[in-house]
């Protein structure tokens, strides 16, 4: 069974004069285990409207280092819980972000419960150097910690049969995360978790297969397609991850009048302005309230305010 991320907020919208629920949580894969209580939805990330207001969000933003050669998330990763201050890997067995384990061994998240998230981190024995993007095993299940992929980088998207693949671990620490040029860093609630996921383009849906291409705030990345047979448009949705490619969980209130006003989110197509057609007669294509900077063409079929 895949191992689940922990789920939070994900995409909702300010508008002047009121703070709108954000949605709940984003998961990156189907879960193996209950997601942790959080407390009730508050102000969330990315929005159709011309506001100033500073946006929250869920996936740490993405910038280019000085030195050109790896992208870094400034900001931390916003979550239900503060993060712990991981920077020297006090309260754990080890560091994942500086990977600080003897010779031989790398610095793997688990989960000492074996379900629910990753809040533990320790020094496994490198059994393997399968490398970022290839086919990994992880032998003792998905939260075990333990897999063939080369130091730095961990067994995700894990099914029933043990497999899944390796994606890089993110560098630096929680409040300043690293990531190779064009990647983005996405870390749990805890900041034990971290994984750098491959920049994409909305409108074209360019990621592998399985996943699809969801905002970072100033980026585009690629995460795991989680909606199963559901995720069409205008169906429910509670976390990012839960509407087909080219769709996005948006506010149900901000959405349409089509979507369900008991659901907390609603799947919306990205768009391409200034007037991309769009599904419901009700919406317009809208630009996002934070537009990553190459992107300033694409929109979210919404409400005009």
């Amino acid at each position: 069974m895949e191992a689940e991320w922990p789920r939070r907020p994900c995409y909702a919208i300010k508008r002047p004069m009121a703070r709108l629920p954000q949605l709940l949580a984003a998961t990156l894969a189907s879960a193996c285990g209950p997601a942790p209580a959080g407390p009730e939805p508050g102000t969330g990330t990315s929005a159709p409207t011309s506001t100033s207001d500073s946006p929250t969000t869920d996936l740490p933003p993405t910038t280019t280092s000085e030195a050109g050669t790896e992208s870094s998330t400034t900001g931390g990763s916003s979550s239900f819980m503060v993060a712990p201050d991981l920077a020297d890997g006090a309260d754990l067995t080890c560091n994942p972000w500086a990977q600080n384990c003897p010779k031989g061994e790398k610095c793997a998240p688990w989960v000492p419960s074996g379900r629910g998230p990753f809040t533990d981190a320790k020094c496994v024995q490198i059994i393997g150097n399968q490398a970022p993007g290839e086919t990994c095993t992880a032998p003792e299940g998905p939260t075990a910690g333990i897999d063939d992929c080369a130091s730095g980088s961990f067994c995700w998207e894990v099914d029933d049969d043990n497999h899944g693949v390796c994606f890089l671990q993110c560098t630096g620490n929680p409040d300043t995360p690293i990531c190779p040029p064009k990647t983005g860093c996405r870390s749990d609630q805890y900041s034990v978790l971290a994984l750098c996921f491959s920049d994409c383009d909305p409108l074209l849906q360019d990621c592998p297969k399985d996943n699809l291409c969801v905002q970072n705030v100033d980026s585009f990345v690629c995460i795991p397609d989680a909606s199963g047979d559901e995720g069409q448009v205008n169906d429910a949705c509670e976390f990012v991850g839960a509407c087909d490619p080219g769709l996005v969980c948006f506010a149900s209130v901000m959405a349409s009048g089509n979507c369900d006003p008991q659901s907390s989110g609603c799947c919306q197509p990205f768009c391409s302005l200034p007037d991309g057609p769009c599904p419901n007669p009700d919406q317009q294509c809208l630009p996002l309230e934070q537009t990553p900077s190459g992107f300033e063409h694409v929109g979210i079929c919404a409400v005009p305010k």
